[in-house]
């Protein structure tokens, strides 16, 4: 008998492959030695992050993945928060 997924679980199961996919190329380019091979990674891992974009939007867009709107307050709290750790 064949299993019949949902969208919710397709969409689901491939924003955690996503999801973990970005966290072992972030790894390998930080432990990689050779700068060429480095870069490689680190572009490979921008396009990981694009699509793993693509798949919560996606997701956000069909209902599948709520999330609360942000008070305004609390957002401009860690805009500066943030902004005060980087220079």
């Amino acid at each position: 008998m064949a299993v019949i997924y949902t969208e919710k679980e397709i969409l689901g199961d491939a924003l955690s492959t996503q999801k973990a996919t970005t966290e072992l190329f972030n790894q390998l380019s930080n432990e990689c030695v050779h700068e060429d091979l480095r870069e490689t990674l680190l572009d490979i891992l921008e396009e990981e992050h694009e699509i793993q974009q693509d798949v919560f939007c996606m997701m956000h867009k069909k209902g599948l993945y709520p999330t609360p709107a942000a008070e305004e307050s609390k957002v401009q709290q860690l805009k500066q928060q943030y902004k005060n750790c980087v220079k």
